[in-house]
């Protein structure tokens, strides 16, 4: 395998679940884009002052504000006094800061009140580590979602849209609007500018000289696909990911705990009412059941217990 280079002035921070990457800009505006989730900000305190290396950070950039991307935000704002530029389509829910419509609530997930000073829309320029990066939409996962580009490097920040391994849950679909095609449209865009070098949000970047860009974005076709034949399958795949998340935060659970998370999630999403039982403690015992078999988690005195 050939290892893939990246500039000198932008540096990874791979993170593990419950944060999405950090990707840190070093020019006379540093900048980081996405910042993780809340319980994790003093490792991204430290891992960004090291990488920043005595410079303070300028500027915010969020590909979404999903929690696990923009719950440091608050933190790093009180910090530095850094500047947030956020996706359009969420602005107004921010301004009022409705948890429930920017998925807080029904997630049984923290992201503390944030501000922001400015919108990047798709087809917007930005100014990164000295290299111009253009603003893509990226919807599927999240409809007001983007990725950046930048043509001249050939790296696509592609957030949720496309992992090594995956992409992210479909929510649209769990409140009844379309979604997998808009995901599928996603990928077909990423195959059309082709690119050398893919940063996700979550995991580490990987590079079409090895042929990983073709192999990931054949996966995430032939997975696109397979959830939109039956949509229950997303529905399941959505709490799935979204129980092991607080399970991964709380560290344990209790039968009660989960069927209440379930109720939520229930009550906030039209398509997991459709699909699944109206009986929240039946439901988080099959899920915890998926988590069990796929050891995600383990049965301890009464309570479900994170394994990573």
């Amino acid at each position: 395998m050939r290892r893939m280079t990246l500039p000198d002035n932008l540096v990874v921070l791979e993170r593990g679940w419950l944060s999405s990457n950090n990707i840190v800009f070093l020019d006379d505006e540093p900048a980081v884009v996405d910042t993780g989730y809340v319980t994790h900000l003093d490792d991204t305190v430290r891992l960004l002052d090291a990488a920043l290396a005595g410079r303070s950070l300028r500027r915010i950039v969020n590909t979404h504000l999903h929690s696990d991307h923009a719950g440091g935000n608050a933190g790093l704002q009180a910090r530095h006094g850094a500047r947030t530029f956020i996706p359009p389509g969420e602005a107004e829910l921010v301004d009022r800061w409705d948890e429930s419509r920017l998925s807080y609530h029904h997630t049984s997930q923290q992201c503390p009140r944030f501000r922001y000073d400015g919108l990047i829309h798709p087809g917007d320029i930005l100014s990164l580590g000295g290299e111009a990066w253009r603003v893509l939409p990226a919807a599927g996962h999240d409809h007001a979602m983007v990725m950046l580009w930048c043509e001249r490097l050939g790296i696509l920040i592609s957030a949720d849209a496309l992992w090594q391994k995956g992409f992210g849950v479909i929510f649209p679909e769990l409140a009844g609007v379309a979604g997998f095609a808009e995901q599928a449209a996603t990928l077909d865009l990423i195959g059309q500018l082709a690119p050398r070098v893919v940063i996700p949000g979550h995991g580490a970047p990987f590079s079409e000289d090895d042929g990983a860009v073709s192999a990931a974005l054949a996966a995430a076709r032939s997975r696109i696909v397979w959830l939109s034949e039956d949509p229950r399958r997303n529905v399941e795949n959505a709490l799935k990911v979204l129980l092991a998340f607080k399970l991964m935060e709380a560290g344990r659970l209790s039968r009660a705990e989960l069927a209440a998370m379930v109720d939520r999630s229930l009550g906030g999403n039209a398509a997991m009412r459709a699909h699944l039982p109206d009986d929240p403690e039946a439901v988080a015992a099959y899920m915890a059941a998926q988590l069990l078999r796929v050891g995600a988690a383990t049965e301890q005195d009464g309570y479900f217990v994170a394994t990573t």
